[in-house]
């Protein structure tokens, strides 16, 4: 099959189902859900949603399986969306994508601390440049912020 309607397909099948975590789904268990992507098989039989979840590793493995019950009526929204042949068949993934990502952000910033320590009484001390900026006077004085498009003066 064609990559782009592989990919237009699996495009309607991660909007409907983020429509349907998001605003439809009255499970207790699913929250903090992010709908990251989804891939849909060659013969559009199949398909696998992968979804970000905050929280423990607990509160995951209970969304997880919220998320399972609720695959066949997320299949119902997708039937009213799709109009082909067949109905995917919908599975969650958890995707570490982005606990990964974190992890390494966390990972390279201790390094960067590491080999560059911050200078002695770092935080407190102020440079030059710093100052300059606080200290440039902005011709507005202290007059609170006006509405978008009107003028300021007085009527």
């Amino acid at each position: 099959m064609k990559s782009h309607r592989l990919a237009r397909v699996a495009e309607v099948v991660r909007e409907t189902a983020a429509s349907a975590i998001l605003f439809d789904l009255k499970d207790p268990r699913v929250k903090g859900v992010t709908v990251t992507r989804a891939e849909v098989s060659g013969d559009l039989q199949h398909c696998k949603v992968f979804v970000s979840v905050m929280g423990t590793e607990k509160e995951q493995q209970l969304t997880m399986h919220g998320l399972k019950s609720a695959a066949g009526f997320i299949q119902t929204k997708l039937a009213d969306r799709l109009t082909s042949r067949y109905v995917p068949h919908v599975t969650f993934v958890l995707d570490e994508g982005v606990k990964k990502s974190i992890e390494i952000a966390r990972i390279i910033r201790e390094e960067n601390e590491r080999l560059n320590p911050p200078a002695p009484g770092g935080e407190g001390v102020e440079t030059d440049l710093e100052n300059e900026d606080e200290n440039e006077d902005d011709g507005g004085g202290d007059a609170p912020p006006t509405a978008e498009g009107s003028t300021g003066r007085p009527t």
